[in-house]
């Protein structure tokens, strides 16, 4: 026994909570782990990789907002910043560097067979649809909620079944977004 009345083989304290919160070892502290798919793209990809149209010497022309920044940062550096001179430069060789690796490598050419009646490969890019597991090549599509909508709206008067219905909601990714028609029966 110590002073202060603890006992030396107690271990709890400042970093040290009590055995008995303690995680048991041999069991993850965060069991479920990581949500998959969570951080598929990084931002500045989405937001550089989009086209752009610019207008040089009256002429319209589309590019890619990477290219349309590297653009403004060279003009700024041919007008005399030095700053942005350097980088316009560096970001230059940097892009030369990279061709010149690109182009001593093999490219593999891979080949996917689609049924000439599928439409799940233009699906995705269009975001009508999601594939369900990112992961697996044969995973399930599921239609995105304003696809639905649109769908529904263009059958006017025009009713489907209850069977129909459930097949709808089935392929819907979250069937309760949806703004279902008065006369919809089968809900999420």
């Amino acid at each position: 026994m110590t002073g202060d009345g603890s006992s030396e083989n107690s271990k709890s304290g400042y970093g040290k909570p009590p055995a008995a919160t303690r995680f048991k070892q041999g069991r993850s502290g965060n069991p479920k782990g990581r949500p998959r798919g969570r951080h598929k793209e990084t931002p500045y990809e989405a937001v550089l990789g989009q086209r752009v149209t610019i207008r040089e010497d009256g002429v319209t022309k589309q590019i890619t907002a990477a290219e349309a920044f590297l653009l403004q940062l060279a003009r700024r550096g041919l007008d005399g910043d030095i700053s942005a001179a350097r980088y316009a430069m560096t970001v230059i060789a940097e892009g030369k560097s990279e061709q010149a690796v690109d182009s001593l490598q093999f490219r593999k050419i891979v080949v996917n067979f689609v049924s000439p009646g599928s439409v799940n490969t233009a699906l995705q890019p269009l975001r009508m649809a999601k594939k369900l597991d990112p992961y697996r090549e044969t995973a399930r599509m599921a239609l995105e909620p304003w696809i639905v909508e649109a769908a529904l709206a263009r059958l006017g008067d025009d009713h489907l079944t209850p069977e129909e219905q459930r097949t709808v909601v089935k392929a819907t990714r979250m069937p309760w977004k949806v703004n279902w028609p008065d006369w919809w029966e089968v809900l999420p």
